[in-house]
């Protein structure tokens, strides 16, 4: 405990460290605010009550789990008819988009390899697409909505201006556009002013901001008449950090290859001798090389069917698809993830150039000839790698499913375990740790230089 303060203080002592944190706080603050700036045709003390009938409905109970799900991702704005409802997924999918199409257009190969330049002409690229894709999602989120709720006759007041008129639908699909535009902007000013990835903090931000809510609900339902009690509580709470603790293994965890570089040939006494580096160093293949791309792929498909199905269609097959909870979903969402895992490292990590590398700078794997025998020794370590890691990435992303009902009572709390929200929050933790612990490091070796140099040029 005592480290920890004194990590703390370090961290705050440090001033462009002190001053970066608290600049990302304050655009966290920016951003969680615009989340409850709802529409103007949209009477925000209407919705809450309008979405508690829609979620009482029993006929309607699986595309609650649906609604729910994606308003995970935007911090409860997308269920709140906010200006932010779309939040930073369009941004997300147009960057999965850029990134495949890399794969095929030629000008976008070339853009990736052109350095800063090249990144800076992807990034305008990527903001154009996104306000593309947001004028996509804009109209099909106001029909949602509107198909949603306005059967029920008793909440026709939720609604300013009739949602048929066309004052209903262009200032709202404006207003939507800059609302995603503007959490896009505050994710890049966070990456350039704050510290850690914006994007990735404004998605763990909104996913966390569901979280006292759901486990103030799981507590209430648990200790009520009907539950288990409050040792059920300990026992979820318990699981829920050992599940924690698995996410971060399947983040960190890598298969090492051992390889050894000649340093340089040096002649003595006739004789030609080559000096072996003293340590030997690894490549770091990591298991779960794709991260939770794999998962958002899946997701983005899963809704499909959802949307295809109508809202009062439970008793169908496809019906259950608008059930993020049913044996239908989980089974094919987790066949998606496998199959994505193994799409998605093969695209992301080039072996043959690996390979090349390596051949290039004088480096080579024991027992295994460089050149094509090395590319291909690292694409069956992959690929044996790379099966149980999909395996288990598929099961941590369907665990909500196998614990709700029998563990965790209510759907909100049972998404936090595992699942996207899991891994995201996870992952943006980590790489944040890193960066903090990379500053407090190179603090530190500042420090010693000064040290040494006041030493140097002040000799006793």
């Amino acid at each position: 405990m005592n480290g920890f303060i004194q990590t703390l203080k370090n961290i705050w002592s440090l001033k462009e460290l002190r001053e970066k944190i608290l600049f990302t706080l304050g655009i966290i603050l920016v951003y969680r605010f615009s989340t409850y700036i709802s529409l103007p045709a949209i009477n925000l003390a209407e919705v809450g009550d309008l979405l508690e009938h829609y979620k009482s409905q029993g006929g309607n109970k699986q595309g609650a789990g649906l609604l729910g799900l994606l308003s995970s991702f935007t911090g409860g704005a997308f269920a709140n008819a906010s200006i932010m409802a779309l939040g930073i997924m369009p941004y997300i999918s147009a960057s999965i988009i850029v990134q495949l199409m890399g794969m095929a257009i030629p000008y976008l190969q070339k853009l990736q390899k052109d350095g800063e330049s090249g990144r800076n002409t992807l990034n305008q690229i990527t903001r154009w697409l996104t306000i593309a894709v947001c004028l996509v999602q804009a109209p099909s989120y106001l029909t949602s909505i509107t198909q949603m709720f306005l059967p029920y006759s008793q909440f026709q007041s939720a609604y300013y201006i009739e949602p048929s008129q066309f004052m209903f639908w262009f200032p709202s699909i404006v207003l939507l556009v800059a609302g995603s535009v503007f959490a896009m902007w505050l994710g890049e000013k966070i990456t350039d002013k704050g510290i850690g990835n914006g994007i990735s903090i404004l998605i763990m931000v909104g996913i966390l901001a569901g979280l006292p809510q759901a486990f103030v609900q799981e507590y209430v339902t648990q200790t009520g008449a009907a539950g288990a009690g409050t040792i059920v509580i300990l026992i979820e709470v318990i699981f829920w950090m050992v599940v924690i603790l698995l996410g971060i293994l399947l983040s960190v965890a890598v298969r090492k290859i051992p390889i050894q570089y000649v340093s340089r040939a040096q002649a003595r006494g006739g004789v030609t001798k080559n000096l072996m580096d003293g340590a030997r160093q690894w490549i770091p293949l990591k298991v779960n090389a794709a991260g939770v791309m794999p998962i958002i792929f899946a997701q983005a498909l899963m809704f499909l069917p959802g949307l295809l199905t109508k809202v009062d269609s439970t008793n169908t097959f496809l019906g259950g698809f608008k059930n993020v909870f049913s044996w239908q979903y989980n089974l094919l969402f987790a066949l998606l993830i496998i199959i994505f895992t193994f799409f998605y490292t093969a695209i992301t990590i080039p072996v043959n150039q690996m390979a090349d590398d390596l051949k290039r700078n004088g480096g080579l794997i024991p027992k295994v000839r460089p050149g094509k025998d090395t590319s291909d020794y690292l694409d069956d370590i992959l690929s044996k790698i790379t099966l149980p890691g999909s395996i288990f990435l598929a099961i941590f992303a369907i665990l909500p499913a196998l614990v709700f009902g029998w563990l965790v009572q209510t759907e909100g709390f049972a998404l936090f375990f595992g699942g996207t929200s899991l891994l995201i929050m996870v992952g943006v933790i980590l790489d944040t740790i890193q960066q903090i612990n990379t500053y407090l490091l190179n603090h530190h070796y500042d420090g010693l230089m000064q040290s040494k140099l006041s030493r140097t040029s002040n000799p006793q």
